[in-house]
C-alpha cells in the first residue's frame, strides 16, 4: 500500500516512466479488443481513434514524434479512447472521461486516486492495484444535467469487496460513496458501457515493462500520419493559426462555389468556403480571432458576401445553422431530418369550407416553410397576414383591427410555458413600446416596407435575431387565431 500512497503524492512519477511507442500501443489495444464484440474489430477504426487522440493532444502529434515513448498517463488516455462507440469521438471522449472525480473524494476512491485517469494509470503501473481489481466499467452516456461520463471500479481490499465511483459532479464530501447509487445517475434511457477486466491491464502492464527495457521496432510504416499531415498542409493553406477560433455555418445556395476548400478575401475579411460532399453541405468558415469579430458580426459579414454572390449569379443563397469555437474550419454535416411516421396512420379531415380559412392555412404553411428556409422576415409577414385575414373575415377590417387583436390576445402567448425565454427577449427588445404596437411597427411594417422608418436589413445578424424572437411569439398567436377565429382543429382525424 505504501507504493500506492507514494503515487498519489508524486503524480510526476507517472510522467517520468516511459513505456511503448504509440504505433505499438495501437496494435496492442487492437489485439486486446479482438473479442470484445461478436463482430470482428477493424484495425482502421483504431487508426481513426488514435488520430482523434492525437488531435486532442492525448498522444504525441506529428511524424517527427513517432519515436517518442508514451507515458502511463498517455497510455491510460488511449484506453479511455476505446469507450466512445464512434472512433472519431475518441479524443473528445477521453477528454471528458479523464477528469471524472471520485465520489467521496480520494478516501472513497480506488486506492486514493484523485481522478479516473489517475486510477487507470495506477492500474498500469502498480501490481497491487491490478491484483485488487475485479472490473472497471466506463460509460459516456448522460449522467447528469448537461454532463456525461461515469465509471465504477469493483475491487477487493483486505478481503472486502468495494466499489469506487467516478462522476463529473463534485460529490467529494467524505463518505458520499457509501450511499451513492450509480444507476440513479443514468439520465439516458440507454447507455453503452465498456468493461475492462484485470487481464486487460495485466497484459498491457506486462508489455509496458518489456518495452521500458527493450522498446523494439516501431509497428507500421508511419502511414497513420499521412492524413494528419495532409490536414496540417490544408489548414496552413486556409490561414489557420494556433490562435484561430472558427465560426462554421451551412450555406445552402446555387451560386458559383469552389470545388476545393478555398480561402476568400472579401472587403478585408478572410474566410473559408467549403464545397458540398456526400456527407457535408456547402459551408462558410470565418476565423473570429484573425478577423477580430464576434459571432454576430461575423454572421453579418457572411450574409453580405452571400448577398453579393446572389446578385452576381442571380440565384439563391441562404445561410443556415452553425456553431463556433473550433480551432480549425469544420465541415458542416448534412442535416438528418427525422420523418414523422406512425404504424397506424389515421386521417379523416376535409378541406376548410371557406376561402378565408383555406388561405389562413396556406399562409401558416408558407410561414413555416420560410422559417425552415431561413427567410424569417417572410415568416413574420405571413404570421401577421393571418391576423389581418381573420379580422377582414370577421368584418372588422377597420384600420388597426389586426393591432387590436394582438393587443387583446397577447396574454395567450404569456401563458405558453415554452415561450418564457422568447418573451423575456421580446420584452427587452420592445422596451416601453406596447407589444401590439411593436409587432406592427417594428415587425410587420419594418419587413414589408423600405422607407426611412422601416430599415429592416436581412443581412444584419442582430436584426435577424430580433425577428426570430418576434416570430416565435407571432407563430403561437397566429395558430391561436386560426383555432379560435376560423374554428380549425389541429386533430388529424376529427372529421371536420
Amino acid at each position: 500500500m505504501l507504493r500506492v500512497t507514494q503515487l498519489l503524492f508524486n503524480p510526476a512519477a507517472l510522467t517520468e516512466k516511459l513505456a511503448m511507442y504509440a504505433s505499438n500501443l495501437q496494435e496492442l489495444l487492437f489485439q486486446c479488443s479482438e473479442h470484445s464484440d461478436m463482430s470482428p474489430q477493424a484495425f482502421g477504426e483504431f487508426t481513426e481513434r488514435f488520430n482523434a487522440l492525437r488531435s486532442y493532444g492525448h498522444l504525441p502529434k506529428g511524424r517527427d514524434q513517432r519515436k517518442r515513448l508514451l507515458t502511463p498517463i498517455q497510455i491510460a488516455s488511449a484506453i479511455l479512447g476505446l469507450v466512445p462507440p464512434r472512433p472519431a469521438w475518441a479524443g473528445h471522449g477521453a477528454t471528458v472521461l479523464k477528469s471524472l472525480s471520485p465520489v467521496g473524494g480520494p478516501k472513497g476512491s480506488f486506492h486514493n486516486t484523485a481522478s479516473l485517469i489517475d486510477a487507470m494509470a495506477l492500474l498500469l503501473t502498480n501490481a497491487y492495484a491490478r491484483q485488487s481489481l475485479m472490473a472497471a466499467r466506463v460509460i459516456l452516456g448522460e449522467t447528469g444535467a448537461n454532463s456525461n461520463g461515469g465509471a465504477i471500479f469493483t475491487y477487493e481490499n483486505e478481503g472486502i469487496r468495494k466499489q469506487a465511483f467516478f462522476m463529473p459532479t463534485s460529490l467529494t464530501r467524505e463518505g458520499a460513496e457509501s450511499s451513492f447509487d450509480f444507476e440513479r445517475q443514468l439520465f439516458s434511457p440507454a447507455s453503452r458501457e465498456m468493461s475492462f477486466g484485470r487481464l486487460f491491464f495485466e497484459r498491457i502492464a506486462r508489455t509496458m515493462e518489456i518495452a521500458a527495457l527493450h522498446p523494439g521496432e516501431l509497428a507500421g510504416d508511419g502511414s497513420e500520419y499521412d492524413e494528419e499531415e495532409a490536414k496540417q498542409a490544408l489548414w496552413k493553406k486556409l490561414g489557420v493559426t494556433p490562435r484561430s477560433r472558427f465560426l462554421n455555418k451551412a450555406a445552402d445556395n446555387h451560386v458559383t462555389w469552389p470545388r476545393e476548400p478555398t480561402l476568400v478575401n472579401f472587403d478585408g475579411y478572410h474566410f473559408v468556403l467549403m464545397p458540398r460532399t456526400k456527407e457535408n453541405v456547402q459551408s462558410v468558415h470565418m476565423d473570429l480571432t484573425a478577423n477580430r469579430l464576434d459571432d454576430r458580426s461575423a454572421t453579418t459579414v457572411i450574409r453580405r458576401f452571400l448577398s453579393v454572390m446572389a446578385w452576381c449569379d442571380n440565384n439563391f443563397a441562404t445561410l443556415g445553422f452553425g456553431w463556433s469555437g473550433n480551432p480549425v474550419p469544420v465541415p458542416v454535416a448534412k442535416p438528418e431530418l427525422g420523418f414523422r411516421t406512425t404504424l397506424h396512420y389515421i386521417f379523416d379531415r376535409k378541406m376548410p369550407s371557406t376561402p378565408e380559412a383555406r388561405r389562413a392555412l396556406a399562409l401558416y404553411r408558407e410561414a413555416l416553410n420560410a422559417e425552415h428556409g431561413a427567410l424569417i422576415s417572410y415568416a413574420v409577414l405571413n404570421y401577421y397576414k393571418i391576423i389581418e385575414l381573420a379580422q377582414r373575415a370577421q368584418r372588422q377590417g377597420h384600420r388597426g383591427a389586426a393591432r387590436d387583436w394582438f393587443r387583446d390576445n397577447f396574454d395567450h402567448a404569456r401563458r405558453v410555458e415554452y415561450l418564457e425565454r422568447s418573451l423575456e427577449d421580446f420584452d427587452k427588445l420592445r422596451g416601453t413600446t406596447k407589444p401590439h404596437e411593436y409587432i406592427y411597427a417594428s415587425c410587420r411594417v419594418a419587413v414589408a416596407h423600405a422607407n426611412k422608418d422601416s430599415e429592416s436589413d436581412p443581412d444584419d445578424a442582430s436584426e435577424l435575431l430580433r425577428l426570430h424572437v418576434a416570430a416565435d411569439i407571432m407563430k403561437v398567436l397566429a395558430r391561436h387565431c386560426i383555432e379560435t377565429e376560423f374554428k380549425i382543429s389541429d386533430c388529424m382525424f376529427d372529421g371536420t
